[in-house]
């Protein structure tokens, strides 16, 4: 892709230039009707932009940044884990059981997952290439291909370590309405006025019947 990029870069000069080269580059770019040179070159850097390959190489291009050598190798080891260990099955044909391959690979794919979910993040902030977009398709593509085969194929599963966080969370917010009501009911019980009935004075009439009474 770079001496593709050189290429059309020293013919497009040539065509500024008034040089000799200037008729030839000019025909090479312009003489056909569908200018397929430079139909070409659109097509490249629109596939090498869409493919966010610039996230894979260092920040001058010279070739992969060391996370993406990083993440390649473990896929590399992630598969040869797996075909090691199938010991003789055939993938997709009948349902297996692939116990050997979820125990003897768990460390390799853990490993390469949270290599692949940090590298995510620090895209994010820019990463090694400079250019804070999605990872490119290479990896994503080997992610993709990874999970689908531990998941779906071999049905293993990882343990996913923000289960109990989950849960604690998820238990304070379907007990937030009883402490509601608890709270509420308490609270008014508190300020309920209990009404104390005053002490009132014997009428006269009760007083003369009890004179009476005994006298």
């Amino acid at each position: 892709y770079q001496h593709l990029l050189a290429q059309y870069g020293s013919i497009a000069r040539a065509v500024g230039n008034s040089s000799e080269s200037h008729n030839c580059a000019k025909s090479i770019l312009t003489s056909d009707r569908l200018q397929i040179v430079v139909t070409l070159s659109e097509f490249f850097n629109e596939t090498w932009e869409a493919a966010n390959c610039a996230n894979c190489l260092k920040n001058n291009s010279e070739g992969l940044s060391n996370s993406t050598v990083e993440f390649l190798d473990l896929f590399n080891k992630s598969l040869t884990c797996f075909e090691n260990n199938l010991q003789g099955q055939a993938i997709y044909l009948t349902p297996n059981n692939y116990t050997e391959v979820c125990k003897n690979c768990n460390e390799t794919y853990r490993m390469l997952n949270d290599l692949y979910n940090n590298l995510q993040r620090l895209n994010r902030q820019g990463g090694e290439s400079g250019h804070p977009t999605h990872l490119c398709i290479d990896v994503e593509d080997a992610m993709n291909i990874t999970r689908k085969l531990w998941s779906r194929t071999f049905n293993c599963s990882l343990p996913c370590s923000d289960t109990v966080p989950v849960i604690a969370v998820s238990s304070f917010i379907l007990f937030l309405p009883i402490v509601f009501y608890l709270s509420s009911f308490l609270h008014s019980k508190q300020k309920k006025r209990i009404l104390i009935l005053p002490k009132r004075i014997q009428s006269n009439a009760s007083l003369v019947n009890i004179q009476e009474k005994y006298s």
